[in-house]
């Protein structure tokens, strides 16, 4: 190690440090005092519903019991999405994971969005190892305008740190200021969300042929990540794939094989 290699890691030693005695280490959700910045306490990380394999293969929802590879729930059968498969850190339920998501997308806590891009990035490791753009959801310009911040670029920004596949903020484009989808069954959420994206006009062309992973925080009854995923494969897109940090799970079931 050369001298000046050296000199920078003792700089940076001495600079965590001194963050630390400024901000102590907190748990991410409860506050808590923790070893390390970025972490959750044990208490919170044992109350996270986290998504591990077995899975559906398609809608990312957590089984009963395990299963052969490649196992597809009843759900993904009857009804299946327009994207080809959905990755999720954790449930979306109660406790710290609802906790983190909402101090994300409305508490001013964008530095969240660092850790739960990292997570993200382990959990969708197999859709990003092709992949060839992370598109994260957009806001209608009118909410964005109001809000000032989108979560999901914020932890698309991550993603792309993390696993190096390049982010595109431009490409899609949502075309149609829909109201809330809290309150709304699954077949409302999916006429709410008709039409509401479209691929920017200039840009059709580079879609051809590409594999590309949505980025959104929290997938509920799948009705937005569908109606992204019609406009990029109607604009040529080979293939469509979903990535958020929670997605809303009633009953883990059983697969069909």
């Amino acid at each position: 190690m050369s001298l000046l290699a050296s000199g920078l890691g003792a700089i940076r030693r001495a600079g965590v440090l001194a963050l630390d005695l400024l901000y102590p280490p907190a748990c991410l959700s409860c506050r808590r005092a923790i070893a390390a910045h970025g972490g959750l306490c044990p208490d919170c990380w044992r109350a996270m519903r986290f998504i591990e394999r077995p899975y559906c293969e398609r809608l990312g929802t957590p089984f009963e019991s395990a299963f052969l590879a490649g196992a597809v729930s009843p759900e993904a059968q009857a009804d299946p999405p327009v994207f080809n498969r959905l990755r999720a850190v954790a449930c979306f339920e109660a406790g710290p994971t609802r906790t983190l998501v909402h101090r994300l997308k409305y508490g001013d806590r964008h530095e969240l969005a660092a850790p739960m891009g990292r997570w993200m990035a382990r959990a969708g490791e197999d859709l990003l190892d092709d992949a060839d753009l992370l598109i994260p959801v957009p806001l209608h310009r009118q909410r964005l305008a109001l809000r000032r911040f989108n979560q999901s670029v914020a932890l698309a920004r991550q993603i792309s740190r993390v696993s190096g596949v390049p982010l595109d903020t431009g490409l899609l484009v949502r075309v149609k200021p829909t109201p809330p989808q809290v309150g709304l069954n699954r077949k409302l959420r999916a006429a709410n969300m008709q039409g509401a994206f479209a691929v920017a006009p200039r840009r059709k062309g580079e879609l051809a042929g590409r594999r590309l992973v949505l980025v959104d925080d929290v997938a509920t009854s799948g009705a937005t990540l569908n109606a992204a995923a019609r406009a990029l494969l109607r604009a040529g897109a080979e293939r469509v794939d979903a990535l958020v940090f929670a997605r809303v799970v009633t009953e883990p079931r059983n697969a069909s094989i």
